[in-house]
């Protein structure tokens, strides 16, 4: 595939990129393969039935969309006792090798046409490094996206015996996730808008990684997001993904149990109305023994909303021990909306306990004469049992202000 950018997608587009940030060349030469290897590249696989693509993604205009010069944000950055949380510019300074070492080491670059396109062109990301043995909660990553396309890249690294808690998140001004700035985002584009977010988590033997991520841009916008962690012996990496924003938003979610002993756990949430469209998608891979994964998804959707989920649990023949489990569950409160779900298991082990399950429904027309004839008004008993319905979600949601952040949500979309 090939694509035309506002202005030209060059080696010298990409070589300016660079110089303006002051980078070594090792990444020059590395964001210049990504360069490279677009031609030969395709978008992300979607899943097709005969006659019918559940996804279109080639509806992402890249002509109108991609601006690689022009790229702008406003991140506030928190860290936390012990936890290093630097921007690219200063942690190239201060950690080259790691990041040398650890950058496209857990993801790769060229898994497709997006990962390679932003591995290209990423100007703002984020390094978080958590030393051996340190313990810490609260490192959150807010960014104002204020510009009409932003390509960005988050590379999380723990050392033995570490633990960590993330709170990424991104929007417009004015969501209440994002930070706070004085100045105004770019207004709403009837060409669109472009997001994309690498991110990696490389999760060393016995450490703790907890990943939360919420995205609320706005509906102007187009959004791909590849998050993909790779955990040692007895380590866990838990992801929670909340997707609100954006016309169409891929959102892919990603572990490799490698190491003996390892755990994950995906918890994923959205919200669609009007003709918003959501492909989420939750992998996990068994390579080791004694290995367990846990994927939770619920969504809801209103007007002509649609939802796509994949949710694929890989148990491979040296994974002795596996304990697999999976469920998706959407709610649609409009006869337009639609959602398919299509839940996998691969399993090339017999030593392995794993189930998975999906559901489609409307609300419970049961529920709601309930609520109705005991004087609850017809909104506010959908509202109510909408609300309900997230509840087994945020309860698996450990961060507080997390959970706080997903149920504004909620209560912006409802109200």
């Amino acid at each position: 595939m090939s694509a035309t950018l506002k202005q030209g997608l060059t080696e010298e587009t990409v070589r300016e990129l660079s110089d303006a940030r002051d980078e070594p060349e090792w990444l020059l030469e590395r964001r210049l393969e990504a360069l490279a290897s677009l031609d030969d590249l395709d978008l992300p696989d979607v899943i097709q039935t005969p006659g019918r693509r559940w996804t279109n993604l080639t509806d992402l205009q890249f002509d109108s969309l991609v601006d690689p010069l022009n790229q702008s944000d406003e991140t506030e950055r928190v860290t936390a006792e012990g936890v290093e949380v630097l921007d690219f510019e200063t942690a190239l300074d201060e950690h080259e090798d790691l990041i040398r070492e650890e950058l496209g080491a857990t993801l790769d670059p060229q898994s497709n046409y997006l990962t390679a396109l932003s591995a290209a062109l990423f100007t703002t990301g984020t390094l978080i490094y958590v030393p051996e043995g340190v313990d810490a909660e609260d490192v959150k990553i807010r960014t104002e996206m204020r510009s009409d396309s932003l390509f960005s890249h988050t590379l999380v690294v723990t050392e033995e015996s570490a633990s960590v808690t993330i709170l990424e998140a991104i929007g417009d001004e004015g969501s209440p996730v994002t930070a706070t700035g004085e100045d105004e985002g770019p207004a709403a584009d009837d060409e669109g808008r472009y997001f994309s977010n690498l991110v990696e988590v490389a999760a060393g033997t016995n450490s703790n990684v907890q990943f939360g991520s919420l995205q609320d841009l706005s509906e102007d916008a187009y959004c791909y997001t590849l998050k993909h962690g790779i955990a040692g012996d007895h380590a866990t990496i838990n992801w929670i993904e909340g997707n609100f924003g954006t016309q169409i938003t891929r959102s892919d979610v990603e572990t490799e149990l490698n190491g003996e002993g390892s755990e994950s756990q995906i918890v994923g949430s959205f919200f669609g109305h009007e003709d918003q469209h959501f492909d989420v998608n939750a992998r996990v891979w068994h390579n080791a023994e004694h290995t367990t994964a846990d994927l939770v998804t619920r969504g809801v959707l209103d007007d002509t909303a649609r939802s796509v989920y994949e949710g694929v649990q890989d148990v491979g023949r040296d994974a002795w021990d596996t304990s697999s489990y999976q469920r998706e569950n959407t709610l649609m409160l409009s006869d337009e909306s639609e959602a398919d779900a299509s839940p996998k298991l691969i399993i090339k082990n017999h030593d392995t306990e794993a189930s998975h399950s999906a559901t489609v429904g409307q609300v419970d027309q049961q529920d709601m004469f309930y609520m109705t004839s005991r004087g609850i008004s017809p909104d506010q008993a959908r509202n109510m049992l909408v609300e309900g319905f997230f509840v087994p979600v945020l309860e698996e949601i450990a961060v507080e202000e997390f959970r706080d952040d997903v149920e504004a949500l909620v209560q912006e979309r409802l109200a």
